[in-house]
This record gives C-alpha cells, structure tokens and sequence, in this order.
C-alpha cells in the first residue's frame, strides 16, 4: 500500500502521524501491514484541496491513497 497521510503544518509529532496512518490501516481491513519511519517519513508539502481541507477539519488529518489501497 502506498498513501500520504495529509496534516496541518502544527502536527509535528512522529507518534501523531503514525496513529494516523495505524488508524487508517485499521479501516481497510490491514492492521497487520508495517508502518515504521522507513515506510512513513516526511516527504512533501501540498497545496491544500478543498476536500482535504474539509476532512483535516474534521479528522484532523486526509489520508491520500496512491497504490494498492483498494478494500
């Protein structure tokens, strides 16, 4: 699976972001697949989209599927 995991720019903390993508993994049915610092690490920043923006708002993070991200 390969996904970003979209937050604010105040959302610094490591364990923050990879709850998120835990959590994420978890609601697709794929706790057991690995999420450590060489699978999840700072890559990017992005122009945030309106529904990114709506779903940080409520969330407080987006998830953005890439890759294999089906189920």
């Amino acid at each position: 699976m390969h996904f970003d995991i979209i937050a604010p720019v105040e959302v610094t903390d490591a364990a923050t972001i990879h709850t998120y993508g835990r959590d994420y993994l978890v609601r697709k049915g794929q706790e057991g697949q690995p999420l450590t610092s060489r699978e999840c690490r700072f890559c990017h920043v992005e122009t945030v989209r309106p529904l990114w923006e709506a779903t940080i708002k409520e969330k407080g993070y987006y998830i953005y599927e890439m890759e294999n991200c089906d189920g």
